[in-house]
């Protein structure tokens, strides 16, 4: 599943419809989504750095961490620093999210001074969401001067946004970024747990994937039921990995719930290959109905064996049809079928005029004319 949604932030979205749109949670029970996140993060830039994704630059928004730890994150996965600023763009809203700073005249974090002057855009104040907006897209369409290329978007905290702006504001920012023509795919981090159910079922709304990072076990009982023995192997199993839960609309309509394990491998996260588990998990899922579309093979053979009114048998004999005009009620002895069945031939037979029908049409008065293709409305005065 981690490998589906690398390809789909890879591939980007058809022509008329809105980006493609994750939203990756995590808890205290499972707090590795940062992980996750610089998982995707790592994955979208090589594949823009080599050229193989619909975007062809990648706007991140700093709040959770400095630029200097994502240019080094990208360079550690070998990615090329020089190279960076031709497709990388940091708004950073992390080193004075509020202006703090310059109204103290305090010196900011230290970055790289030649890819700040190009590629690093201090944001001073996240509660101006409009700005934000207006930011983000001057980054990703102006930064080359070519407002033809497709880019992509990447929030490493929007649970760090949530504390200085408003549900609505923040959930307008994504949603404004998702409709704008140039933009692939957006995707961002959120701790569930620090929100309330409308905060991440708002964000799930707008969303085509939605991934979820959960502990393999939960302590059972109360607080005064858990023996410290519990406690640490709760700790030991939840700490080292967990299950990853991803639920994806498709564009038809359909929903589509998929799992697979997780474990955290020298500071970086792995995934492991869906497992026959993982199958069955996913049958599971198909809607159970009162019938059954199928039919068993005692079905299907007594299906073979109903005979058809009028199907030709072929079993030797003359071959009879029933002709419409005689009672069901009458039936040859043994026979079980119909008299005019059995009696009637299929090849046809000619008929004396005594045995054709006539039609006798009777007048209810006199006063009635003969000709009835006469127009009855010719006496009127019209």
């Amino acid at each position: 599943m981690a490998d589906h949604i690398c390809r789909s932030l890879r591939d980007g979205s058809l022509e008329g419809e809105h980006a493609v749109a994750l939203t990756l949670k995590d808890s205290l029970h499972s707090p590795f989504g940062s992980h996750t996140f610089n998982h995707f993060l790592c994955s979208l830039a090589s594949n823009i750095s080599s050229g193989r994704s619909q975007a062809r630059r990648l706007v991140l928004m700093a709040f959770d961490r400095s630029p200097m730890f994502y240019v080094d994150l990208l360079t550690g996965k070998g990615l090329d620093c020089e190279g960076l600023y031709k497709w990388l763009w940091i708004l950073d809203s992390y080193s004075d999210p509020l202006g703090w700073l310059e109204k103290l005249k305090l010196p900011r974090p230290s970055v790289e001074e030649s890819f700040r002057e190009k590629n690093v855009s201090v944001f001073k104040d996240v509660r101006d969401v409009d700005r934000l907006l207006s930011e983000i897209l001057k980054l990703g369409q102006g930064a080359m001067g070519d407002v033809n290329t497709h880019f992509a978007v990447a929030i490493d905290s929007v649970s760090v946004l949530l504390r200085h702006a408003t549900l609505p504001s923040v959930a307008n920012l994504i949603n404004s970024i998702r409709s704008q023509d140039k933009v692939s795919s957006i995707f961002w981090l959120i701790h569930s747990d620090l929100h309330e159910s409308r905060y991440i079922a708002s964000f799930e709304y707008i969303s085509t994937m939605v991934a979820s990072l959960e502990p393999k076990i939960l302590p059972t009982g109360t607080d005064d039921e858990i023996t410290n023995s519990e406690c640490l192997v709760y700790l030991e199993e939840n700490f080292v990995g967990g299950k990853f839960h991803v639920r994806m609309k498709r564009r038809n309509g359909r929903v589509k719930v998929l799992h697979e394990q997780f474990e955290m491998v020298d500071g970086e996260v792995k995934f492991s290959s869906a497992t026959i588990e993982n199958k069955i998990f996913i049958q599971n899922l198909v809607p159970k109905v009162q019938f059954n579309l199928q039919l068993s093979e005692k079905e299907i053979a007594d299906r073979a064996k109903v005979v058809l009114p009028f199907e030709h048998q072929g079993t030797g004999e003359t071959l009879r049809i029933y002709d419409g005009r005689q009672s069901f009620l009458n039936t040859e002895k043994g026979s079980g079928l119909p008299q005019s069945i059995t009696s009637t031939s299929i090849q046809p037979e000619l008929q004396s005029e005594s045995d054709m029908g006539e039609i006798h049409y009777i007048r209810d008065s006199d006063d009635e004319f003969p000709d009835s293709d006469e127009d009855p409305d010719d006496d009127l005065d019209i």
